[in-house]
């Protein structure tokens, strides 16, 4: 489990709640219950849930997909037609009827909700991360539920599937964005199992990961239905919550009380488990991924050195560097198999890391002309992943 405050652990145990800054993720092919519009008996009872949790001291920010679908049952428009700009103006006229629906299920139980649009900008751009942030807690603060979702309108990548890429990650991004506890990712699966369940009926739940390695990667397919994302995106949305310092829980969206049971801490689906303390902002940032300008390669010393023992990164340990980044760009840091472990401050230009790698760092004044520091990255400007 995260860490928190004793104050906020006290309060939580007064409520019987086990998290309190809670980050719901729902799917399409939740909203929709399988079906080709909204299902607002569906919407009502997991609106009832966020309700609940506020009474009792939680905050809930919502996360939604469902837009496209509710704009091509708007127009009555069939799904064969599938063009980028049409999908964006499906977007834009589902995008009125998903609020709609929210803010007057909310209503009935006298909550106010604020509709949040973010794209890829909002996170890689570090004003305007924390703009967004200030934004959020802000409406926290005053008992707004937020309801967000990527603006499809403007966002190529998430309508074509690529990377911010579909609101499981864009998920991960806003738990980490508010210091969130935990995250729920709500789909119409039980949670991550041993096999496919739609096609194997031996197939079981995995009620815990203790470490997503390739073996469970290997379990993850895609899902069937409306939405874009499936369950290898639910585990690259995982790794990023987990490496923010939240929990993170995938379970059935349609099961009753879902959200309530799963923040009292209830084993219900399946539960990813953070090992690390939580992060201040600015590596919250860098952890995002969306702000890197380029990566360095290191050998196996290296790696070793920045994952067992915690030091920075010496010009000595690196192999090689893609991109173009410039003294102060955030980077990230692969191993020789080409997985990223870490990422980072760079105190050194792309074009100087090149210059130094392999040296030692004393070394580095005489053959830049100038010296920032003996290190590519200081551990202090470093987040393991």
């Amino acid at each position: 489990m995260a860490k928190q405050s004793k104050e906020s652990q006290k309060k939580a145990g007064e409520e019987g709640l086990r998290y309190r800054r809670i980050v719901a993720k729902v799917g399409t092919n939740v909203l929709t219950a399988g079906t080709d519009r909204l299902n607002l008996e569906v919407m009502s009872a997991l609106v009832g849930q966020v309700a609940r949790l506020q009474k009792r001291g939680a905050v809930v920010l919502i996360v939604t997909s469902g837009a496209i679908t509710a704009g091509r049952h708007r127009l009555g428009v069939t799904r064969d037609r599938k063009g980028m700009p049409f999908r964006q103006m499906l977007a834009a006229v589902g995008q009125t009827d998903l609020m709609q629906a929210y803010q007057e299920l909310f209503a009935r139980h006298d909550v106010t909700v604020a509709q949040t649009l973010l794209a890829r900008r909002d996170f890689a751009d570090r004003q305007g991360y924390l703009n967004a942030r200030n934004t959020l807690l802000g409406l926290l603060e005053l008992g707004v539920v937020p309801i967000i979702n990527e603006n499809d309108v403007v966002a190529v990548e998430e309508i074509e599937g690529a990377s911010i890429g579909d609101n499981d990650n864009l998920s991960a991004l806003v738990a980490n964005l508010v210091d969130a506890d935990l995250l729920v990712l709500l789909t119409d699966q039980a949670g991550l199992h041993t096999a496919d369940p739609r096609r194997d009926a031996g197939a079981s739940l995995i009620p815990r990961v203790e470490r997503i390695d390739a073996e469970i990667e290997r379990l993850a397919g895609d899902t069937r239905g409306r939405g874009v994302g499936g369950m290898v995106t639910k585990l690259e949305a995982a790794k990023l919550a987990l490496a923010g310092g939240a929990d993170v829980v995938i379970a059935d969206g349609r099961r009753p009380d879902v959200l309530v049971d799963v923040a009292r801490g209830e084993e219900i689906g399946t539960l990813f488990s953070t090992s690390v303390d939580r992060m201040e902002s600015r590596k919250r940032w860098m952890v995002a991924g969306l702000s890197l300008k380029g990566s360095i390669a290191v050998d196996a010393g290296a790696s070793k050195a920045l994952r067992e023992q915690r030091r920075s990164l010496l010009p000595v340990g690196v192999q090689d560097v893609e991109g173009e980044f410039q003294r102060g760009d955030a980077v990230a840091i692969t191993d020789g198999n080409d997985h990223r472990i870490a990422c980072g401050i760079a105190n050194y230009s792309a074009e100087e890391v090149l210059r130094i790698r392999g040296l030692r760092s004393d070394r580095i004044e005489a053959e830049l002309g100038h010296h920032y520091g003996g290190e590519v990255v200081h551990r202090d400007n470093l987040v393991l992943l």
